[in-house]
């Protein structure tokens, strides 16, 4: 079944044909190699089946000279398919992130930094990662040994783009399962005349007669600012498919049975805690863990995070085992067999299907560790953990106002990201201050002697600046804000967002050295 994975490793257009000849064309964005454009979006499209010998297995990679090593192959062989606690007939999407192996690669695709350096630290391209979107479809077939017809299209890519892509596989996928191979084809060469993702661009993707109008963030966009305003729209018929985001999801819909529990969940991600989502599907899994990495915006969640995991992935011993502390990682899981081998972990969240208490959705409730059982876990959030800030009830008020009264959910979302994304403003903010207090004064800066140091950090020094430019400034929550700043700079966060903001004043002070360089040259030559 994979031996397609292995066919010559030249260049190819569609199946079957000489090598591609690539022209370049005018301008920066120009298509030096084949696929170029094509890897600027994806990495490669997997097609896994079931085999009765073998289980899941790769039945088709695209492009055909797309290496992934044997680790990937297997691992995404088994985290394409739902495992058989979750499984049910029709069709599945969700999500999965597997680590690279085998070290750096060629890609078809050129430099990633001018694309890194020009988007929100939270959808850079990923180097040591893939993301994978999955669209599974299982339906009884009594022309199959098993009598059933189960198979995986899956896009890999390193964007993490999971609501363009899942909405790509909207469209693909069917169209895929009745037309096989040749539908890939062409859609994988479509993709291949994509312009490339530009923060700050509206972008129109033309795909199967359809087209996919998504604006790209930027670095530079106002947070919470509204996404995509349509553009052009009059020359495009039919009207295209416009996306407000390639990557927000429905946070109200994800976080409805834990709403009253936003503060906690907030709390446990920006301190990097390892978390176990329990689900009963891959998609409830992913969107969940997907949701919470989510919640910390413009905060880069700088911790490892598995939106679907299973027994067979590589890493199962390494976060199983006992004889070292649970890694900072949030990882979703559908099977029960977790709740055993990761009980010693110390936050599980348990979700079920939704149910509603009324017109409310059922809420899960926090339970000791102890209740946790190995067998029938009820939901709720296992932890002993005890929050440092006091509940905002004032949005968990407004938010269940808005369900009586059938607000739209993208109304809910938008509100519960709002209240998210201030409350990170308001913790990140008195660090952004006390950070850029650390940089040398201009005057400091002379031609003939090396840029000056940027100060240390020091932990004691920023606290003391917490009495008059504190959080409380622009958040009424009240609680102990100093235990949470102090816990915080023992995360993997912490580390992240301190060494981003170093990088970055480095590059500052050494530009504006060499401004002063350039100056003095300039003034002595006209002198």
């Amino acid at each position: 079944m994979d031996a397609l994975c292995s066919a010559d490793p030249r260049p190819r257009g569609r199946r079957g044909e000489p090598p591609v000849c690539s022209c370049p064309e005018p301008g920066p964005a120009a298509s030096l190699l084949p696929w170029a454009r094509f890897s600027a979006w994806l990495e490669c499209v997997c097609v896994v089946t079931f085999d009765l010998e073998l289980g899941q297995a790769m039945e088709l990679v695209y492009p055909y000279d797309f290496r992934l090593t044997e680790k990937e192959k297997t691992n995404i062989c088994y985290l394409s398919f739902p495992d058989s606690y979750s499984g049910g007939l029709g069709d599945t999407q969700f999500s999965f992130r597997l680590r690279q192996s085998g070290g750096q690669r060629n890609t078809h695709f050129g430099d990633d930094g001018e694309y890194n350096r020009e988007a929100p630290l939270t959808l850079q391209r990923e180097s040591a990662h893939y993301f994978g979107y999955v669209y599974f479809r299982q339906v009884k077939d009594s022309s199959m040994k098993r009598g059933y017809f189960q198979k995986s299209l899956v896009l890999v890519s390193r964007l993490p783009y999971v609501n363009l892509f899942q909405s790509l596989l909207q469209l693909i996928a069917p169209e895929y399962f009745d037309k096989l191979e040749p539908c890939l084809e062409a859609v994988c060469n479509e993709i291949d005349q994509w312009p490339p993702p530009v923060p700050g661009q509206t972008l129109n993707l033309p795909v199967m007669g359809i087209v996919i109008q998504v604006r790209i963030p930027s670095r530079v966009d106002k947070p919470g600012s509204s996404p995509l305003k349509q553009f052009n729209q009059e020359n495009l018929l039919p009207a295209p498919l416009v996306l407000p985001s390639v990557h927000e999801l429905d946070l109200f819909r994800c976080f409805q049975p834990v709403l009253i529990h936003i503060q906690m969940l907030w709390e446990l991600m920006l301190l990097g805690e390892p978390i176990v989502v329990m689900a009963p599907s891959p998609t409830i899994s992913s969107e969940m863990v997907l949701a919470l990495t989510s919640c910390l915006t413009p905060l880069k969640y700088c911790c490892d995070y598995r939106p679907y995991f299973t027994i067979h992935d590589s890493e199962f011993k390494e976060y199983t085992t006992r004889t070292q502390a649970p890694p900072n990682i949030v990882v979703g899981v559908t099977n029960p067999f977790f709740i055993k081998t990761l009980q010693h972990w110390p936050h599980l969240l348990r979700i079920g299907e939704l149910k509603m208490s009324g017109d409310l959705p059922k809420q899960v409730k926090v339970k000791k560790l102890t209740k946790l059982k190995t067998l029938d876990t009820k939901p709720g959030i296992y932890t002993s953990y005890k929050t440092f800030l006091h509940k905002d009830k004032t949005l968990i008020k407004r938010l269940l106002k808005g369900i009586q009264r059938k607000r739209p959910s993208e109304v809910q979302s938008a509100l519960l990201r709002r209240h998210l994304l201030e409350l990170t403003q308001s913790f990140i903010i008195p660090l952004e201050h006390y950070i850029a207090s650390l940089m040398p004064l201009q005057r400091a800066i002379t031609p003939w002697k090396n840029p000056p140091q940027i100060r240390p950090f020091r932990q004691e020094d920023f606290m003391k600046t917490l009495e008059h430019a504190g959080p409380q400034l622009t958040c009424v929550l009240k609680g102990d804000w100093l235990g949470l700043y102090r816990r915080f700079f023992k995360s993997p966060n912490f580390d992240g967002w301190y060494r981003q903001r170093h990088k970055e004043m480095t590059q500052k002070l050494e530009a504006l050295h060499l401004e002063a360089i350039c100056e003095a040259v300039c003034s002595d030559k006209r002198g």
